[in-house]
């Protein structure tokens, strides 16, 4: 359905005349009810529509996923095999809607040459600093380097990938000789279902069962200031006395969950804490992330924060620097996991999955 209006929320409740706003919102709602419904009668899953017209004879899919903010659309991958897909802005989108709802026959004129080239190879890129004391154990900086094609990926996530190479670099003029050795992951196909970090979890479990501890960053460009347990009993005994180590001014904005619950998915920390193993995200300030530049065509270098990442390089530097000079390992006690609020019922430790190899993998999940 095509939005009846491309302004933000709080836009409208900021000028809004009385009532004005709650009338869009009902109207927003019914359209998006009326079109839920007519998917329904379809007797087709909405991520399917695409595919169905495809086969019925469409020449090609117009679709538009706004972010809800000025501007932004969210871009994905074309559910079309043989036709094109075209995303439009969602002033773009509303406009050619309107024209065809009151039968006026927009006609759309539109260059798409492209043919398919087969398969292509993907490859984790992996560092390494080798530990002098213990170089079978690991610990493991890690983040995604591919990204969705509407922009340049630039919060999502080379700023993630930018992170943990600073941090090496730090750590290898700082500290060439440490005890564990240190590695850094930047992961191939993690938007398509974290597949270079679990490919790694399946090749690679002499370092997975010697992990110490590893450090995810994905969600954005701002400050570090979120760190979950990931469900491990112990998790918050270690961080407590790394951060007491640390600089406050690094560390003064960070809420702590511990034991916090494991990542069934969503980035790469999933890929290990399944197994368990050790693994730990690092969240972010927002800066309009999911609003502004997660997966749409305005994720570009000019949204970069950089006093925010030296900030996170430098944190991330000084983790992995106590966590190789850690005297005990990070015990894998699991906590009990509570009642999910959406289900009602217990949750239970996410299984790890396999990791698609190829592209009939994919396409077949």
């Amino acid at each position: 359905y095509a939005q009846p209006t491309c302004r933000p929320d709080d836009n409208w409740e900021e000028y809004a005349a009385r009532g004005s706003f709650e009338r869009m919102r009902a109207h927003r709602d019914s359209l998006q009810q009326t079109w839920r419904q007519r998917a329904t009668r379809l007797g087709t899953p909405a991520t399917e529509i695409a595919r169905r017209l495809e086969q019925a004879g469409a020449i090609g899919i117009l679709s538009s996923n706004w972010s809800t903010g000025w501007g932004a659309n969210r871009i994905f991958a074309a559910s079309t095999e043989t036709i094109p897909t075209f995303d439009l802005s969602c002033e773009d989108y509303g406009l050619v809607f309107r024209l065809a709802e009151h039968g006026q026959g927009p006609v759309l004129q539109a260059e798409a040459d492209a043919e398919f080239t087969g398969a292509a190879p993907l490859f984790n890129t992996i560092g390494i600093i080798r530990g002098t004391e213990m170089p079978d154990e690991y610990v493991l900086l890690s983040a995604h380097y591919d990204s969705w094609d509407g922009g340049s990926g630039a919060t999502d996530n080379g700023t993630g990938s930018i992170t943990m190479l600073e941090a090496m670099r730090i750590l290898k003029a700082a500290y060439p000789n440490p005890k564990r050795t240190i590695m850094i992951g930047l992961w191939a196909s993690e938007e398509q279902g974290l597949n270079g970090s679990r490919a790694f979890v399946q090749d690679h479990p002499e370092v997975v069962g010697g992990l110490q501890a590893l450090f995810n960053q994905d969600n954005g460009t701002g400050r570090i200031v979120r760190v979950s347990g990931s469900g491990l009993l112990a998790a918050g005994e270690f961080f407590g006395r790394w951060f007491s180590k640390i600089p406050q001014e690094l560390t003064s904005e960070i809420d702590v969950n511990f034991p916090g619950t494991p990542s069934g998915g969503g980035t790469d920390h999933a890929s290990f804490i399944c197994v368990p193993a050790p693994a730990f995200g690092l969240g972010s300030l927002d800066w309009g992330y999911f609003r502004y530049t997660w997966h749409t065509q305005v994720d570009t270098f000019d949204k970069l924060i950089f006093d925010d990442l030296k900030s996170n390089a430098t944190l991330t530097a000084m983790l992995a620097y106590l966590a190789s000079e850690e005297p005990e390992r990070i015990p894998l006690d699991r906590r009990v996991l509570p009642v999910s609020p959406r289900s009602g019922e217990q949750m239970t430790w996410p299984e790890c999955r396999s990791s698609d190899r190829s592209w009939e993998d994919y396409r077949g999940r």
